[in-house]
């Protein structure tokens, strides 16, 4: 899940948060949306070798409850770049929640979120199942939030990384004119024997633009991490996955 799922997440919620919606939205919403990517990232770290990314997703909201559920897919390189680990092509997310208020200035969302790659076979090359659950719950009030996602399962291969952790707080802040800044920084907490190597902080800094008659919504932004470059070093080309760059993703929801 990432940068246009990521970028797309902030700008809903943030709606959201807008207590004085001018139109009543129906009781059942089903959304879909395409969209293409510099690159993918997630939590810092590229998914496809620092290479374009074809993305897309539908959403269901039974908005008199708050309650949701989606799915979204994004092609990857990461897993068979791993010798041995299969050729996986797509990361499919499937996720569910509730969303609501807690007070006039303070909504919530909670939920779980499986990240699903098919046939893969990281645990044939040294490693665990690349396929991974993690809950997560949001607090967000005016312009900031604040996220964390908690692993029951190994985390995307990782041997032992079950309970790690994920914090993630950020601003969006609308500049008017359909602009958003959006700042945002994280930390993965990762267990296990490679926690020291693995765990790492990682940050956004970029601006979204929206045209909400053709229901596009553009994202360019700056993405980096401390991680550590050799163990976030792609096993094809050697090139560290983690490193600063621009991103710029595009999205048609429909």
């Amino acid at each position: 899940m990432k940068v246009a799922l990521t970028t797309g997440a902030l700008l809903f919620f943030g709606l959201l948060n807008n207590l004085h919606a001018e139109e009543t939205k129906p009781e059942h919403e089903l959304s879909w949306n395409i969209g293409v990517a510099s690159e993918y990232r997630y939590r810092g770290i590229s998914q496809t070798r620092l290479d374009p990314a074809l993305q897309g997703g539908a959403d269901y909201v039974h908005n008199p409850d708050g309650l949701y559920a989606g799915t979204w897919l994004s092609t990857i390189k990461w897993i068979k770049d791993t010798p041995g680990a299969g050729s996986t092509p797509a990361e499919w997310d499937i996720y569910a929640g509730k969303k609501g208020q807690l007070s006039a200035d303070i909504s919530y969302d909670a939920g779980v979120l499986a990240y699903v790659y098919l046939n893969n076979k990281l645990d044939q090359a040294g490693l665990k199942d690349a396929n991974t659950l993690e809950f997560y719950g949001q607090l967000s009030a005016g312009p900031a939030y604040l996220k964390y996602s908690h692993a029951v399962t190994n985390l995307f291969g990782i041997v032992d990384g079950k309970n790690s952790g994920y914090l993630d707080a950020g601003l969006n802040f609308d500049l008017g004119a359909d602009y958003t800044l959006n700042m945002h920084a994280g930390y993965q907490k990762v267990r296990g024997a490679n926690s020291q190597a693995a765990t790492y902080s990682d940050f956004r800094l970029g601006v979204t633009k929206e045209w909400k008659e053709h229901g596009v919504t553009v994202s360019l932004g700056v993405i980096g991490t401390n991680a550590d470059k050799v163990f976030y070093a792609s096993p094809a080309s050697g090139q560290f996955m983690g490193k600063s760059k621009l991103v710029m993703t595009a999205v048609k929801s429909f």
